[in-house]
């Protein structure tokens, strides 16, 4: 961490960093304090920088508050228009990030710091006493956390592109590990030390052994750590030694915390961001459980076509420019209206805005899921080989005939690889839609298609895939992709999900599986908004593995992270009539052109 060698250089530093900054028309000039210092009640001290205008005078604030730098990219710019706009912002650096002092942990000590720096932000000269926070990913993430210990001068959170519940929607997906951004974030970008040269291995010169992909393929999990960092990175082991939601996460877990959020949120997130179902669950968490009627009135949320952030196009698909909404001006008017008392209209409009792809436009609704919503099962049935998409693998309204099962072989040795998806942050694997043809060839994934749509379909809702299975072995993971077929066989993955088998009954109820058994599983695809069109197909493929994206399940049923060692799992689904494997869409009204 880096601090001001002397008070000398903490003089100069500060007449530097208060020369005002270059304005446009109609936007005031800008002050910006480096390396102040906000006391947390034990004493340690997160250093911060503060924007605000120039003119003297008390304005509302924005706390940022993040583990990146105070001076990334991006979010510098964005607190300077702030400012300009009549804001004063804290943005300080976490706990043993950067400037600030303690020791860096993960989650750990968000919700108390978040609080502190809140109430000492509002105590400023320059501060009028009503504060909200801003920011998203591990920004949005410490908002949920500061929220719900309320601090009184807390007014309104924006939290976006963030999750809700640190092991539901971070580091698992219904129990299932996400290795490539667990082992990207947690040991290579965020250790707690500083890794030395020799331990990088993104860059070009690394070694074969060095790279990436090679590195998510080390068995057991539990020490991956030392292939890359060359020391033990205690949070990604503590990570790996609680598989389960079990005490060490429910800690930290927001969900819990809902009842306590006492003032309107506006969550924000994209189709395809690793964090979907935290952008989802925080919205529906507290206009379900919020401490008063205005929280749970006046929340909203918004999901575009995205990744992690607005764009206009996203992995193969360019959604069109009304897709690439700046984020700014959705904050803006929100911050106004709680921090200005500005009239705009925003907690008057409708509380949840989403984009269809497919017919790429926005539609407000009323909420999530959308009232009247026909969740509606399609079912999957073949003659027995629906290996492949050239396979005889079918998807339709009606319930199953032919064959009663198909099979095939999953080998952990020889994994599915990640083609599109949720994920982001410079993991080596692809996002977002990506047509799916490349992996048609492949033996272990069952693929069930329907006839072409013949009347627009619309969905907006939580998909989920209510499965019918089998394995030989003690556990294993069922992957799921819901899949838009074009006329041109392009064939977009919607949404996807993925369920470890040990935790059918609960993540916090693990549960082996006895070998050669049938059961029912629950795959949970979060949700998503598509338009189905004309001379579409409706697809579903299942499969089990989905890597680097997700580990590999060794299928052995040894405790997570410890097996060396792989074994070939026969898979085998069942469609019958008491075995009616489905998928159940959220079937809405085709939202009407503007």
């Amino acid at each position: 961490m880096r601090k001001p060698a002397n008070s000398i250089f903490l003089l100069l530093l500060a007449v530097a960093a208060t020369w005002p900054v270059s304005s446009a028309a109609n936007m005031s000039e800008i002050r910006i304090e480096r390396y102040r210092p906000v006391p947390m009640r034990d004493g340690v001290k997160l250093y911060a920088d503060v924007y605000h205008p120039r003119a003297e005078g008390r304005y509302p604030v924005l706390v940022v508050r993040t583990p990146y730098g105070v001076q990334r990219d991006a979010v510098h710019e964005t607190m300077i228009k702030f400012a300009q706009r009549g804001y004063a912002v804290v943005v300080n650096d976490v706990r043993g990030r950067y400037e600030s002092e303690g020791k860096w942990e993960p989650f750990r000590t968000e919700a108390k710091d978040g609080y502190d720096t809140i109430e000492w932000a509002a105590k400023q000269p320059w501060s009028n006493g009503k504060v909200a926070t801003q920011g998203g990913s591990y920004l949005g993430h410490v908002q949920w956390r500061a929220g719900g210990e309320q601090p009184p001068s807390l007014v309104a959170m924006f939290p976006a592109l963030a999750s809700s519940n640190i092991y539901r929607d971070w580091i698992t997906l219904n129990g299932a590990w996400r290795l490539s951004f667990n082992y990207g974030w947690g040991v290579v970008r965020m250790p707690n030390r500083i890794m030395l040269p020799q331990y990088w291995h993104t860059e070009s010169y690394a070694p074969p052994e060095l790279k990436y992909e090679a590195l998510l393929k080390h068995l057991p999990l539990k020490d991956g750590d030392l292939m890359s960092a060359g020391y033990a990175v205690q949070h990604y082991r503590d990570w790996v030694a609680h598989p389960d939601y079990d005490a060490y996460w429910k800690a930290i877990s927001d969900e819990e915390q809902f009842n306590k959020i006492k003032v309107p949120v506006h969550t924000s997130g994209g189709w395809f961001d690793i964090f979907l179902q935290g952008t989802i669950n925080g919205f529906t968490g507290v206009r379900k459980h919020g401490a008063n009627e205005k929280t749970r009135r006046e929340s909203r949320m918004i999901i575009g076509a995205w990744g992690h952030g607005p764009t206009q196009k996203y992995g193969d698909v360019d959604f069109g420019p009304a897709n690439n909404r700046v984020q700014f001006e959705t904050e803006l008017r929100w911050f106004d209206h709680y921090l200005k008392a500005v009239d705009n209209g925003i907690d008057r409009e409708p509380p949840v805005e989403i984009f269809y792809m497919g017919a790429n436009q926005w539609q407000h609704e009323q909420d999530w899921p959308i009232p009247g919503t026909k969740f509606t099962p399609l079912y999957i049935s073949s003659e027995g080989a629906a290996n492949m998409a050239t396979g005889n693998g079918r998807l339709s309204f009606d319930k199953p005939t032919g064959a009663p099962s198909d099979q095939y072989r999953y080998d952990p040795n020889d994994p599915v690889p990640t083609l599109g998806g949720n994920n982001c942050c410079g993991t080596p694997t692809l996002a977002g839609p990506r047509d799916q043809r490349p992996l048609a060839a492949r033996k272990d994934i069952l693929v069930y298609t329907g006839e072409p749509i013949t009347q627009p379909l619309a969905i907006a809702g939580p998909v989920k895939m209510k499965l019918f299975a089998a394995t030989d072995g003690p556990d294993t993971d069922w992957v799921v992709k819901l899949i838009d077929v074009h006329p041109n066989g392009f064939a977009m993955n919607v949404c996807e999900g993925i369920l470890r088998a040990r935790y059918r009954k609960g993540t916090d109820k693990p549960e082996l599986l006895k070998a050669g058994e049938a059961y029912e599983f629950e795959v949970d695809l979060v949700g998503t908004a598509n338009v189905f069109l004309p001379g579409h197909r409706i697809r579903v493929d299942i499969t089990s593995s989905h890597f680097p994206q997700f580990d590999r399940n060794p299928n052995t049923g040894e405790p997570f992270g410890t097996s060396a060692k792989v074994r070939v799992a026969q898979q085998t689904v069942f469609h019958t009539a008491q075995r009616g494997s489905h998928i159940l869409l959220p079937v809405v009204p085709v939202p009407k052109n503007k």
